[in-house]
């Protein structure tokens, strides 16, 4: 099933949602404005547009681009929740997990299996046993299950699951499964959704000041960056999905209350697939003192994170040292049979999760804060929400929808249960054709499943591509994984304007490849060049400030504490003309996955 016109999220259509935006006058405002395009503002923006309500939502850098794009990339309810007894919170994300998995986002969302290890037989068994046992009967309250029930594994069958773990010390394992999805597409997928339905969704669009009627907030200023022309947006109800960004936001409003909202730091490195033996699609959790380690089996490589250490830098330039990276291969290590080494690491990203923090506390104890989120009007027409997990946006995005609206727009329910992403519908019969697909198309198995994954239905969008013009069909020389017509895609229907836009979220080449996608920048700048209007000069220097970009991480990935590792970051910007650190800097919101 082929995408409509009013889901593309092209050069053209930005021009065209930035008019609607710009024509949301204090005569003819709109009903919902949302200041933030991570998870939980895009799934804000696609809530209140399938309700029938006129929506804009602004995001001042790229869809996703802080944590909603570096997330675990997980979809799960969080076993360590039930040791905190935090039972509403891990009943609501299996929830969550149940109906992307079985309704809204099948094709964004996919099972998959943890072991997780013994090291007392008897003691671990019988505590970590009965924990998974309630995780998994809490998923059958009420509905059909999503995933295979849990097992135990012996030592013996343990080694066969997943031999690489270190025989002398596991004793045995447990078995059971969650969900994984790529967490920056599945934010794109929901920008596009909430377009589909009508919204006005923009990026690189920063709010530069808050529009007051009294002591109302009516709407705010904003500046486009790409062209740096700035207007007003009038709405009815404005709706701040700020992220760890929720602070700095109020006080652009010049709200006296609101939420607060504490950093925390976590990282995760990727390694080859081949570096870990394993059954296939079969991962690792295991406690750590600070957090949990998890092992995730993604794609052709190992996602191994994370760590939980308070940010107190620029919450604009989250950044890695040398000692985050020893310390997520040193816990690794611990249950591993062979060592990993900095040698084997591929990738890095980092990324704060916001933190509630209900009341002030003394220490550094971030993950004693509060995972649940919290809606509040921080101004009347001015309402906030943070806290939460990534897998529970959908309610987070719903109870601050319900909540904005209940005076203007009451009675008006939420329908985004029954709702789909785009791309679920149609996703089933392109999965039966998919070996006469990958046959015509010259896909081996490994890539058709990649593409239903990224695409779903929208994949014959990017067949149709390769109809018109089968050069789009050859792999990028430098990044292999992505063909040619995926590059194009993101600029013509997924709203990429940069090239750090298609190498680290429409793509994930900054963390999969050892060079994290700098030989492959030349190649992207040259597809999206003539999409985006670009002159010679213009393609180069964007190929030119992404790997000065990459080169400005690896570098703090070399330092030794987080103020030396943000200044490394913010010392180079992304993209021509943006600055990492910049203090106006209008957020995303998301959640811990």
């Amino acid at each position: 099933m082929a995408s409509t016109s009013r889901s593309l999220l092209s050069p053209q259509t930005r021009a065209e949602h930035l008019a609607r935006l710009e024509a949301a006058t204090a005569e003819n405002p709109l009903d919902v404005f949302v200041v933030g395009g991570g998870v939980t503002g895009a799934g804000a923006a696609f809530d209140a547009a399938t309700r029938g309500m006129s929506v804009g939502l602004v995001e001042a850098q790229d869809f996703a681009h802080g944590t909603s794009s570096r997330s675990s990339k997980l979809m799960h309810g969080g076993l360590r929740y039930l040791q905190m007894l935090d039972f509403k919170l891990v009943a609501e994300a299996l929830r969550e997990r149940d109906l992307l998995l079985t309704r809204t986002a099948p094709h964004l969302v996919k099972p998959v299996a943890f072991v997780f290890p013994f090291f007392r037989k008897v003691v671990d068994r019988a505590f970590i046993g009965s924990g998974v046992a309630l995780y998994d009967g809490m998923q059958m309250v009420g509905r059909k299950r999503a995933v295979p029930m849990h097992r135990h594994l012996g030592h013996t069958k343990l080694e066969k699951v997943f031999p690489a773990l270190d025989g002398d010390k596991v004793v045995g394992a447990l078995e059971y499964y969650d969900a994984q999805m790529d967490d920056a597409r599945f934010v794109a997928m929901l920008a596009r959704s909430a377009a589909e339905n009508d919204a006005a969704v923009v990026n690189y669009t920063r709010v530069i000041e808050y529009l007051h009627d009294g002591p109302r907030v009516v709407g705010a200023r904003v500046r486009d960056e790409e062209s740096g022309r700035e207007f007003d947006v009038h709405a009815r109800q404005t709706i701040l999905a700020g992220g760890v960004w929720t602070q700095q936001q109020q006080e652009l409003a010049g709200a006296e209350t609101g939420l607060e909202v504490l950093a925390s730091k976590g990282i995760h490195i990727t390694v080859a697939r081949e570096a870990i033996p394993a059954v296939p699609h079969t991962g690792i959790i295991t406690q750590t003192e600070k957090s949990v380690l998890f092992i995730i089996p993604n794609d052709e490589y190992w996602v191994i994170g994370t760590t939980d250490t308070p940010w107190k830098q620029d919450v604009a330039t989250p950044a890695a040292t040398s000692d985050d990276i020893d310390y997520v291969l040193e816990h690794a290590n611990a249950i591993l049979e062979s060592k990993l080494t900095r040698d084997d690491v591929i990738g890095v990203y980092t990324g704060l999760r916001p933190l509630l923090q209900p009341v002030k506390k003394g220490g550094d104890a971030s993950t004693k804060v509060s995972r649940e989120h919290t809606v509040m009007e921080v101004e009347p027409g001015l309402t906030a929400i943070a806290g939460g997990k990534y897998t529970t946006y959908r309610v987070m995005a719903e109870d601050v929808v319900d909540f904005a609206i209940k005076d203007d727009f009451p009675g008006r329910a939420c329908l985004t249960t029954s709702i789909p992403v785009i791309g679920a519908q149609g996703y089933e019969s392109l999965v039966r054709d998919k070996d006469a697909i990958a046959r015509r198309y010259g896909f081996d198995a490994v890539r058709i499943d990649r593409l239903l994954f990224r695409y779903g239905a929208l994949l014959t969008d990017l067949l149709a591509l390769i109809d018109e013009d089968p050069s789009l069909n050859a792999p990028l020389e430098h990044a292999p994984r992505y063909l040619r017509a995926e590059v194009l895609y993101a600029v013509t229907a997924e709203g990429a304007r940069h090239v750090g836009d298609v190498l680290e979220r429409r793509t994930r080449s900054d963390y999969e490849i050892r060079d994290r996608g700098a030989a492959a920048a030349d190649e992207v700048a040259a597809i999206l060049a003539p999409v985006l209007g670009w002159d010679a000069e213009r393609e180069q220097l964007e190929a030119q400030t992404y790997r000065d970009y990459i080169a400005a991480r690896l570098r703090s990935e070399a330092t030794h504490d987080d103020a030396d590792a943000a200044a490394a970051v913010a010392s180079v910007p992304e993209a021509p003309g943006r600055i990492a650190g910049a203090a106006s800097h209008v957020p995303e919101a998301t959640a811990r996955a």
